[in-house]
């Protein structure tokens, strides 16, 4: 009998929730399970509790590696108005992270002001997933901004970025369960739950705790079919392409320029070498543009003081 091949690296793996497809999957698939995990995420984010929220059309899994540029963001609108973004960032880009978020919340505010008769808009939340630090040092792992003044005071508090820090995160990792905060178990989920090596501790963490459960049930269900490990399959060979592309147009950069110096180097050589035979007075111009390679006319220039910017 053929043994039926699968994309699964064993029988108990499971999909990267760190991954953006995955990430999304988990709080957009319109089950009571999915419900539940996103209504209990961002209750342990904002430290309240949120009962309902409405998801808002956005953009479709990643396919293609053209598709890779998207921003893979979760809409919800809360039950009172207020709204929020989620988003999972698997690595640290080229580029300020936290202007980039507080312009994506501010375009969140933009968006939900608009709809409205007065300045009297509803709070709006940036909530991203890092999987790496933002901000090093003895940092708790949850990091909350908004607009303040030097003293401390709050504006309107309408604009909130939001960053939950895995690599922080990580560092708890064998803390007794008893003293983890709600936020904390999710982020030891969004760690560690493709991990088969630290399963044991992870159950732990999610025992008794319906969200994490959900989320925890709707990635072993789609662990199970073999597309989905060909979309994270395709997702990260996409990233480690368009990465090594960046690695090598940085050291062709980098290449051309040593180049470019060498060059520059070998010629100011030169001419220092030339100025040098013409302060020995015994040589002709002619001689020294034959020992050194320069034109007669660049040894006639420098005899000159003229500036010669010629290559050896």
């Amino acid at each position: 009998m053929t043994k039926k091949t699968t994309l699964r690296p064993s029988p108990n793996a499971l999909l990267n929730p760190r991954c953006d497809p995955m990430f999304k999957a988990i709080f957009t698939q319109g089950t009571k399970d999915s419900q539940l995990a996103l209504t209990d995420f961002i209750s342990a984010v904002l430290g309240r509790e949120i009962r309902s929220v409405t998801l808002q059309p956005n953009e479709p899994f990643v396919e293609t590696s053209e598709q890779m540029q998207m921003s893979f963001d979760v809409s919800v609108v809360f039950a009172d108005g207020e709204c929020a973004e989620l988003e999972m960032q698997g690595r640290n880009r080229d580029y300020d992270y936290g202007t980039r978020s507080e312009v994506h919340a501010a375009r969140l505010l933009n968006n939900a002001v608009r709809k409205g008769s007065d300045w009297n808009g509803p709070k709006v939340y940036q909530i991203s997933v890092l999987n790496f630090e933002y901000e090093k040092g003895d940092k708790p792992p949850l990091m909350w901004y908004t607009m303040r003044s030097e003293d401390g005071g709050t504006l309107g508090g309408r604009l909130n970025v939001i960053f939950l820090d895995l690599v922080k995160i990580r560092r708890m990792r064998g803390k007794p369960v008893e003293e983890l905060s709600p936020v904390e178990k999710w982020g030891l989920f969004f760690a560690y739950e493709d991990s088969e090596s630290h399963r044991e501790y992870l159950e732990r963490v999610m025992e008794g705790e319906d969200g994490l459960m959900a989320a925890d049930v709707i990635v072993k269900t789609m662990s199970e079919e073999d597309a989905n490990w060909f979309r994270q399959n395709s997702y990260f060979i996409a990233r480690m392409d368009r990465n090594t592309e960046l690695h090598n147009a940085q050291k062709r950069g980098y290449d051309a320029g040593m180049a470019q110096g060498l060059s520059q180097g070998m010629a100011q050589a030169t001419r220092e070498l030339a100025l040098n035979m013409l302060r020995g007075g015994k040589l002709s111009a002619s001689d020294i543009a034959k020992y050194t390679g320069l034109s007669q006319e660049d040894v006639e220039s420098l005899a000159n003081g003229e500036k010669v910017e010629g290559n050896a």
